[in-house]
């Protein structure tokens, strides 16, 4: 199966917050890889930059959408 796109991702994701739980960023991007069946080879092929994984990039994005509709709050503040 190939990596799913972040608004493939963005349903799952979206039904796994929805306990209105606290999840860490690695509980958030590790349940849609197991909702989506991906191998460890796919969960970790990186991005032509060598740096990222493409699932975690394509949850972060899906991430990102969310949190810009509101539908996703994040507890994370950036200093100044």
């Amino acid at each position: 199966m190939p990596i799913p796109s972040f608004h493939t991702i963005m349903s799952p994701l979206l039904a796994y917050t929805s306990d209105y739980n606290e999840h860490t960023l690695r509980e958030t991007a590790e349940n849609p890889a197991v909702y989506f069946k991906l191998t460890p080879e796919e969960g970790q092929e990186l991005l032509p930059s060598g740096h990222t994984a493409v699932f975690d990039n394509r949850v972060g994005w899906a991430k990102m959408h969310l949190l810009k509709a509101k539908l996703l709050k994040s507890h994370i503040h950036s200093m100044i």
